[in-house]
């Protein structure tokens, strides 16, 4: 099978970077941007994408689908392409690269199969292409072995077997330190502005976990500006413990954690609009002045 017209739905920050490192590469990137906002547009076009304007041009051209979209939204979309699938005929391979569970994952293969398409597992570690250091690719599937022609296209493609759902538990073992470490820091630092201890606390930090400090220095700023995608991910990461047993109360802990900083003063932000200048400890003076107000309670 010969690759060349790639889509990609949706042109987010990463997908936008993806496409962007694809078409540097030789390929051609295609996306639907019929009713996206004027954001994703932007970035479509700034990374060089042909836009086709509906999903059932899209299907006509591409050789493979590439979905990069919020967890939440990816058994959605998968459901939306199978239906045009079904009534165009037209079934390119799909490679889901959501943050999901391998429960969904699961069901999302069992719907593009159903519509008569390949259907490749994935999930994306690291930062979006572009960067010093590949961003890496699990891949897992019956066909994942048709994912090596992306490597060492600004991505690492690592190979995970022919079960999918492999490459989705990695993503979720990995996601559930990153970032459930990341929500971990951010609630405790809220509740000792709260308890009115925060001075001590950052105090002690500095002294005896200066490493770790420096990482919540570095990371917390951005939390509110990806905090509604972080939610429907650290669901699928409990969703995953659950299934096999193992607490999920963390996890859900840490999408309501993220759901709070939703309704914080820097959640209108996104990530390439983060004020740089905008200290860990500002970040989170900031998200704590919500807690327990009424629209947050709600």
């Amino acid at each position: 099978m010969t690759i060349k017209n790639v889509a990609i739905l949706s042109p987010g920050e990463m997908g936008a970077a993806t496409g962007k490192a694809f078409q540097d590469s030789g390929f051609n990137i295609i996306t639907a941007l019929e009713g996206r906002s004027t954001i994703t547009c932007r970035r479509a076009a700034d990374a060089g994408f042909r836009d086709c304007g509906s999903i059932t041009a899209v299907l006509a051209e591409a050789d493979i689908v590439f979905s990069i979209l919020p967890p939440g939204d990816a058994l959605a979309q998968a459901e939306i392409i199978a239906a045009e699938m079904k009534e165009t005929g037209l079934a390119p391979l799909y490679f889901d690269c959501n943050a999901v569970s391998p429960e969904t994952a699961s069901k999302i293969g069992a719907v593009i199969e159903g519509a008569g398409a390949d259907y490749i597992d994935g999930g994306i570690v690291g930062n979006p292409p572009g960067a010093s250091v590949p961003t890496r690719f699990f891949v897992s599937g019956s066909g994942a072995e048709k994912m090596n022609i992306f490597d060492g296209c600004g991505i690492e493609v690592k190979q995970c077997g022919v079960t999918a759902g492999t490459a989705s538990a990695i993503k979720m073992c990995y996601a559930g330190i990153t970032k459930g470490t990341s929500a971990l820091h951010a609630a405790v630092l809220m509740a000792a502005e709260k308890l009115n201890v925060s001075e001590e606390l950052h105090n002690e930090l500095i002294y005896s976990q200066a490493d770790i400090y420096k990482r919540m220095e570095a990371m917390t700023p951005a939390l509110p500006a990806v905090s509604d995608r972080y939610i429907g991910e650290m669901e699928e990461i409990a969703k995953t413990l659950r299934t096999i047993a193992m607490p999920p109360g963390f996890h859900q802990g840490a999408a309501d954690l993220y759901r709070l900083m939703t309704k914080s003063p820097f959640a209108a932000e996104i990530r390439e609009t983060v004020d740089k200048n905008r200290t860990m400890r500002q970040t989170i003076t900031g998200c704590a002045a919500v807690i327990g107000k009424k629209e947050v309670a709600e």
